[in-house]
């Protein structure tokens, strides 16, 4: 008995043998699941505010498709952005990226001279894009930012720095007058939805009106912006 369970054992033991060696098929399945694990990776981003007077807001910093923005030039703000640009509320602007690889929200105000670094967790993908922006709170709406960076190839180690250029959102009247700006050079209205400016679309800003300029404005010379608003340094940790 005991020699004739052996031998039935012997093709069982072969058949095991040969599946192994030419590659079974729950080896197979193994693979094509190790295959389909989304490759990960992590940026580092840091804002540096170069403004004498101006406090941003909370960062906003996505990365997302191609096929996504946070704004385009010429065209008119969406009503996530203008709540960022008037308000500095960036909630409704990193929930319209709903199909974003990553995004993250900055801890706080970023006071002048100051910086904020931020790292975010993404999903490497062949359309990948990066975006960042904040507002300057001291202004109706004036808003920092760069937009639409291909960082889908970026390797670790990978780094760029940028100056953040200024862009008016195109929905309220830069009067910088007492009570319609945030910040707290007036402590005045953030966002409202009635749209009062003529441009109605996003532009490069032209200049803030100061009290030099027009004496119903609260601002002062000290909060005009001259030259680079913010330095941008982003890096691929891992």
């Amino acid at each position: 008995m005991l020699i004739s369970k052996t031998l039935r054992l012997l093709p069982l033991i072969s058949l095991a043998s040969l599946l192994v060696a030419c590659g079974g098929s729950s080896g197979s399945s193994s693979d094509d699941d190790d295959d389909d694990t989304p490759v990960t990776a992590e940026f580092e981003i840091e804002v540096v505010n170069a403004t004498a007077a101006q406090p941003f807001s909370p960062l906003t910093v996505a990365f997302h498709a191609a096929s996504k923005s946070l704004w385009q030039i010429g065209e008119p703000s969406s009503m996530a952005l203008e709540k960022m640009a008037e308000g500095g509320d960036n909630a409704d602007l990193l929930a319209s990226l709903a199909t974003a690889y990553g995004s993250a929200s900055g801890a706080g105000l970023i006071m002048p001279g100051n910086s904020e670094t931020v790292r975010v967790e993404t999903e490497l993908a062949a359309d990948l894009r990066f975006s960042i922006t904040t507002m300057l709170v001291n202004t109706n709406d004036a808003f920092a930012g760069l937009g639409g960076i291909d960082v889908s190839d970026w390797q670790v180690g990978d780094s760029m720095q940028w100056p953040l250029p200024l862009y008016d959102a195109g929905t309220e009247f830069n009067s910088e007058a007492d009570g319609s700006i945030p910040g707290p050079a007036d402590g005045g209205e953030g966002f409202n939805e009635n749209r009062d400016d003529v441009m109605n679309k996003v532009s490069r800003h032209p200049g803030l009106v100061t009290q030099a300029d027009e004496p119903t404005s609260v601002l002062s010379p000290s909060h005009r912006v001259a030259g680079t608003t913010a330095y941008l340094m982003i890096t691929r940790v891992d």
